[in-house]
C-alpha cells in the first residue's frame, strides 16, 4: 500500500522530546517519514504531536485536524499522560481512547498504534502505574484487533527495557530509542527491508539495575513530579503555549 498523506498525533514522544536539540526535534515520527517519503516520493507529512497532551486533548483537537488533512496513514501514540496523572481521571481517558480509535477506524486511514512499555522494570515508580499500564495496553491491543490496525508492541521487546533506549528521566525515548520505534512502525506497516531486528536486546545497554533505577527515579521526580505538581497547582500543562512543530502537510524534505 503507498501512502500520499501521513499526519502524527499525540504527546512528546511524537513530537521528539529527547531526539536532538528542543528547537530541532526529530522523534520516530519524523524518521517514519523519511523512511516513507523514499518508498513513496512526494510524501506530505505533518506532526501534530505537543507535549503533555492527553487523550482528550488529541481526541478533540488533534485527531479532527488530521481527518480534515485527509490523511492515508495516521500513527497514534498517546495515553501515557493520562496513566500517570494521580486522580480519577484515567477512567474517562479509557473511554476517550475507545472513542478515538472508532473514529480513526472510521477514517478509512492506515492507522499504526502502540502499546506503551513496561515502565516497572526501568523505574522504581513504574510499579505503582504497572496496573494502568496494561489496563491501557488491553485497551490498545483489543482496538488493533477489532479495527485492523498496525500494531506495535513496546510492551514485550526486549530492547525496550535497554538502558540506552530511554533518556536520563526512564520516560522518554533516547535518539536509539526513537529510531528503533521507527523501526517498529515500518514492521508493522510491512516496509519493504523491515524487520523485527528492532525488539531485539543489543547487549550494550544492560537492563537498569537498581543503582540506575534508583537514579532515574529521582530523575522522574526532578524533572517530571515535580514540575507536573507545579503546573497543575497553577492549572497548566508542559504543552501550553506550544503549537505543533509541522501543523500543516508539507513535503518531507
Amino acid at each position: 500500500m503507498a501512502f500520499s498523506r501521513y499526519v502524527a498525533i499525540g504527546d512528546s514522544q511524537t513530537e521528539g522530546l529527547w531526539d536532538g536539540a528542543d528547537s530541532t526535534l526529530v522523534g520516530f515520527a519524523d524518521r517514519l517519514a523519511i523512511r516513507l517519503d523514499e518508498l513513496y516520493p512526494g510524501l506530505l507529512y505533518a506532526n501534530l504531536a505537543v507535549r503533555g497532551r492527553r487523550v482528550g486533548d488529541v481526541l478533540n483537537h488533534q485527531l479532527p485536524q488530521a481527518l480534515s488533512m485527509e490523511a492515508d496513514l495516521i500513527t497514534v501514540c498517546v495515553g501515557m499522560n493520562d496513566a500517570t496523572l494521580p486522580g480519577r481521571s484515567f477512567e474517562r481517558a479509557l473511554l476517550q481512547l475507545d472513542v478515538l480509535h472508532e473514529r480513526l477506524a472510521a477514517s478509512g486511514a492506515a492507522v499504526v498504534t502502540t502499546t506503551f512499555p513496561n515502565v516497572a522494570k526501568t523505574l522504581p515508580v513504574g510499579r505503582l502505574l504497572a496496573a494502568r499500564i496494561i489496563r491501557i495496553n488491553t485497551a490498545i491491543r483489543s482496538a488493533a484487533t477489532q479495527y485492523g490496525f498496525h500494531l506495535v508492541d513496546l510492551y514485550t521487546a526486549p530492547s525496550m527495557i535497554e538502558r540506552d533506549t530511554w533518556s536520563t528521566d526512564r520516560m522518554h525515548a533516547s535518539t536509539k530509542g526513537h529510531i528503533l520505534f521507527a523501526a517498529a512502525a515500518a514492521e508493522a506497516l510491512g516496509l519493504p527491508g523491515s524487520s523485527h531486528d528492532w525488539a531485539q536486546a543489543a547487549g550494550a545497554g544492560a537492563a537498569p539495575g537498581p543503582g540506575a533505577r534508583a537514579f532515574a527515579q529521582l530523575q522522574w521526580t526532578r524533572n517530571m513530579l515535580a514540575p507536573w505538581i507545579w503546573r497543575h497547582l497553577r492549572g497548566r500543562s508542559a504543552g501550553d503555549g506550544r503549537a505543533p512543530k509541522r501543523p500543516v502537510l508539507h513535503g518531507v524534505r
